[in-house]
């Protein structure tokens, strides 16, 4: 299957112009230190609609015929392309439909809604949300805008590589969160028509991984298991497009945890000062936890900042637990006078600030006269939270759980 051409996606960049933002890149030396150099962050979550998703759908909606204009566009996405097509087709005075899984990001949906499209809510996952789509397709004769799937988006998301190439001329290796495979195709097809050497890295959310067995069958394989919080890469299958330029362009595809990948955003948001989706985040992961896989200078793209206010306080409590910043433990103490004052002194003599404290004499398995207490404490890291709980168990309390 023939690739993009770096020629197309410079002439997708002119049409581009005057209509998206050149997102800035920023320094990053939290992962300058891991990787042992420079490491760039491409901050896409600061492109119109949060992502760089209005690059391929602005592309694939001007380049239709005014027939084919008039009858509309129809999407189907998680929250990001939903956006994308809805201000690319408000833009170009397009109607747009867009069908959207159940339980897709508040802020995702009402974005969508205040761009101007009109937008259904249909099935648990992208793929029932994908299917409908394109049932109201064949029915209604507008053109389905696919994600990924069709070379103008492509064109339109390579766009990012070659501003990687002109913001960092000397880049090594650039990673990059990987979905469906638009995003990381096109960025591939640019760089690698002009800078061949340059290592291309994918990265996946481990629970919603479907490239990993494509690639070792040689074809695209549905992944059905998609239980991830980076809702904007969980797809479940490659299409052929994408997947001929990712076995041919990509050198490398990693996976990352949850815990990886809130702990990334956390990273963004306390070091750079950058709301980041987890699926924006993902390429901070993955250099967090591979660094040995980056030659420097490396670049990693921020490809999404579209994230409900309610979910960024959980995931970013979920990345303080797993960064070693929060202990939660139970202990069972006596229930003499004095017993609790003197643990949480000995809990403020380690260094640990309590969040939370609950006592229950209700346990079940408290030995008579005991007391079960509830501790929430914030530490320093993960060597201190360890510290903590190694002086509490030597010093004879009966941790009874902590996490």
């Amino acid at each position: 299957m023939q690739h993009v051409s770096v020629e197309e996606i410079r002439e997708a960049q002119l049409l581009l112009a005057p209509v998206i933002r050149r997102t800035p890149m920023e320094s990053s030396r939290p992962l300058s230190e891991k990787v042992g150099g420079p490491v760039h962050l491409k901050c896409e979550n600061l492109q119109r609609t949060g992502s760089f998703k209005i690059r391929g759908a602005y592309t694939r909606i001007f380049r239709l015929s005014d027939a084919e204009k008039a009858a509309g566009v129809v999407a189907a996405s998680a929250g990001n392309h939903a956006q994308g097509v809805a201000l690319a087709a408000a833009l170009l005075g397009v109607q747009a439909t867009v069908f959207m899984p159940v339980g897709a990001s508040i802020a995702k949906l009402q974005a969508t809604r205040a761009y101007g499209a009109t937008v259904h809510l249909h099935g648990p996952t992208l793929s029932e949300a994908l299917e409908e789509a394109i049932r109201f397709a064949e029915q209604t004769g507008a053109t389905f805008v696919h994600p990924f799937d069709h070379p103008d988006v492509l064109r339109g998301q390579g766009t990012v590589g070659l501003e990687i190439l002109e913001q960092v001329p000397d880049v090594q290796s650039i990673v990059v969160a990987l979905g469906g495979g638009g995003l990381i195709s096109g960025i591939a097809a640019a760089v690698k028509q002009v800078r061949p050497g340059v290592r291309i890295i994918g990265v996946q959310a481990e629970q919603a991984a479907a490239w990993p067995e494509s690639l070792r069958q040689g074809r695209p394989v549905r992944r059905l298991d998609l239980t991830t919080m980076a809702d904007g890469i969980a797809v479940g299958e490659p299409s052929a497009l994408s997947f001929a330029h990712v076995v041919d362009l990509v050198d490398e595809i990693v996976t990352v945890t949850e815990d990886e990948l809130s702990r990334a955003m956390l990273l963004c948001l306390e070091r750079a000062k950058l709301v980041v989706e987890a699926s924006g985040a993902a390429a901070v992961a993955a250099i967090m936890t591979r660094p040995e896989l980056c030659a420097p200078p490396t670049v990693a793209v921020l490809s999404g900042g579209n994230i409900d206010p309610l979910l960024m306080v959980h995931i970013a409590e979920h990345g303080l637990v797993a960064a070693g910043r929060f202990l939660s433990l139970r202990v069972e103490i006596s229930d003499r006078p004095g017993t609790l004052a003197a643990l949480l002194a000995e809990v403020g003599a380690l260094g640990a600030s309590v969040v939370d404290l609950e006592q229950s004499r209700l346990g079940s398995g408290l030995t008579l006269g005991n007391v079960e207490v509830s501790l929430r404490l914030e530490c320093k890291g993960a060597e201190h939270r360890d510290q903590i709980l190694h002086r509490l168990v030597t010093s004879g309390h009966r941790i009874l759980d902590s996490h």
